[in-house]
């Protein structure tokens, strides 16, 4: 059998896009988060599957002069003409302590989920071997990470709390009694447990922090452009830095 695509193909005269026509059925009739839910699944979102993929891309899309951003205005400065490249230097630290941590989480949450464990021998087990629990931790926010309080808010608010929302919240109390002392839980624990509830697999969840954060470096980088301040990273990195010869 030949290779087979189910996404889209462009026609002389028209776009197919998941069996849809694109001008007709797509342009003007869907928002971008609808239509980024159609190409990752298949289908068009429930009300709350929108409302929820809305809620997480504008929470998790911007948060300060975070590694990802300084990487793309450096490179930015380094290149001006490289949008592109600094798109993609900055998309490229999405890994498993920044935006990537939401795919852990879910992981995490699919695993004890299925095992039908107790959270709390789980984050015994982790501290035990000297490892860390995805989802805890912030280094700005303390105690409570707000972005994280707000979703579980609305999760319950909206009735699309189930299991993984329950065992996320678990973890909570699990990980104080592991660590000896309360952790932040931040945003990407939260993410990934509505997420996980709504119908998504832990394979696509980062899909959600990888777009919206494309859509905040777009936003530094028009800045960027503007207003350079790539340079000035740099040579605040190098003020930083000592140098010791071996």
């Amino acid at each position: 059998m030949p290779p087979v695509t189910h996404i889209s193909r462009a026609y002389p005269d028209r776009v197919e896009v998941r069996g849809r026509s694109l001008t007709d059925d797509l342009m003007g009739k869907v928002s971008f988060s609808s239509y980024f839910h159609l190409l990752l699944t298949g289908r068009e979102p429930t009300d709350d599957e929108l409302f929820f993929l809305d809620l997480l891309l504008v929470a998790i899309a911007e948060h300060g002069m975070m590694p990802t951003n300084v990487a793309a205005r450096m490179t930015l400065a380094a290149d001006p003409g490289s949008l592109q490249g600094a798109v993609a230097a900055g998309i490229l630290g999405c890994g498993p302590v920044l935006l990537g941590t939401t795919e852990e989480c879910a992981r995490l949450l699919e695993r004890t989920h299925s095992e039908k464990r107790d959270p709390r021998e789980v984050a015994q087990e982790i501290r035990d071997a000297g490892g860390k629990l995805p989802g805890f931790g912030h280094p700005v926010h303390k105690p409570l990470d707000p972005r994280a309080e707000r979703i579980f808010e609305l999760a319950h608010e909206r009735g699309v709390a189930g299991p993984y929302v329950a065992l996320a919240e678990a973890f909570r109390g699990a990980v104080h009694a592991a660590w000896g002392k309360p952790l932040t839980l931040n945003i990407s624990m939260p993410m990934a447990a509505v997420l996980l509830d709504l119908g998504f697999g832990s394979s696509i969840v980062k899909a959600v922090p990888i777009l919206a954060r494309t859509a905040s470096l777009l936003g530094h980088l028009a800045e960027e452009q503007q207003d350079s301040i790539g340079f000035q990273m740099a040579t605040a990195a190098e003020h930083l830095v000592e140098y010791e010869p071996e």
